[in-house]
């Protein structure tokens, strides 16, 4: 755990040379280390760019396969909430981290959800939903 936990901190490393939260994450795989990577959210301009994130796509791709339940995400901070619901999304089993969130960062939050039925899509769409998961099953 050492040796991985080490990779993840020269991963947060290079966060914080670019100016992005210093975090790092490893995706291992039957003690094979299948992804490295590091917040890039500033460097690349994309909100999407957290090192769980970043580490599950390279991780997913290389299995080409999206599930990754027989992984385990080594990560330098707690997940925040996007993060956890990536990780959620992509079964990862169990996730190790080091550091706690600090007290005075909280998650931003404003934005609301509006549930709205305009002109019957709402049926509409219920019925592709629903077929495609009739048709997957």
């Amino acid at each position: 755990m050492d040796e991985i936990f080490e990779i993840c901190l020269k991963q947060a490393e290079i966060s914080y040379k670019h100016s992005d939260v210093p975090v790092g994450a490893v995706i291992v795989q039957n003690g094979k280390i299948l992804a490295k990577s590091h917040n890039n959210r500033e460097k690349k301009h994309n909100v999407l760019g957290h090192a769980e994130i970043n580490a599950i796509i390279k991780a997913s791709k290389k299995l080409k396969r999206w599930n990754l339940s027989d992984c385990e995400l080594y990560v330098t901070l707690r997940p925040c909430s996007m993060c956890e619901s990536v990780i959620k999304q992509a079964r990862i089993g169990q996730v190790y981290y080091l550091l706690d969130k600090l007290d005075y960062k909280k998650e931003f939050s404003n934005s609301k959800l509006c549930k709205v039925n305009v002109n019957n899509y709402e049926q509409m769409y219920q019925k592709m939903f629903s077929s495609f998961f009739k048709n997957k099953r």
